[in-house]
């Protein structure tokens, strides 16, 4: 089997404060991460929670990581070797935005095998849903307990029906 990374990011104002959240599923257990910058972006949020769900991960399965940000899909899979390639410029070769992210994200990535998937946010894909409600309590400044145990126990069961 494989590891399930759901990720999400959320920003009040654009930049403003900004939470992010991440579920990890494996085949024992699942977990939840989520964290909060005062003031930050929606994308940095996005990358932030691909980031520290793929730092999360140590199992060598597979890992599918579903994001609803066309943002961090298309980056890691379609432009990222164009921007090393043109020394972090983009297509108007102007700096790319979010290069430190970009460069975490890369290191978090090596060495893993990695299949990309985009879901509609707000679509009732369970684990998005959760996913935006762990980031945007965090980005309103909420305290929020965090699962981190066995599936089994898990209060929101259907997170484990893919998409």
């Amino acid at each position: 089997m494989h590891t399930i990374i759901y990720t999400d990011g959320s920003s009040r104002g654009n930049p403003g404060p900004g939470g992010w959240g991440a579920v990890l599923i494996s085949n024992e257990k699942i977990i939840e991460l989520g964290g909060r910058e005062e003031m930050t972006t929606n994308n940095r949020m996005e990358l932030t929670a691909a980031i520290e769900g793929l730092k999360a991960s140590s199992s060598s399965a597979p890992i599918l990581v579903y994001s609803d940000s066309q943002y961090v899909i298309k980056g890691i899979t379609e432009w990222i070797d164009g921007w090393i390639a043109k020394g972090w410029r983009n297509s108007q070769k102007k700096a790319v935005l979010n290069r430190d992210l970009w460069e975490d994200l890369l290191k978090a990535a090596q060495g893993k095998d990695i299949v990309w998937k985009f879901v509609r946010g707000h679509a009732d894909t369970a684990g998005n849903v959760r996913c935006d409600e762990i980031a945007t309590r965090f980005a309103d400044g909420e305290n929020m307990k965090l699962y981190n145990g066995p599936r089994e126990t898990y209060s929101f069961p259907e997170i484990l029906k893919n998409p």
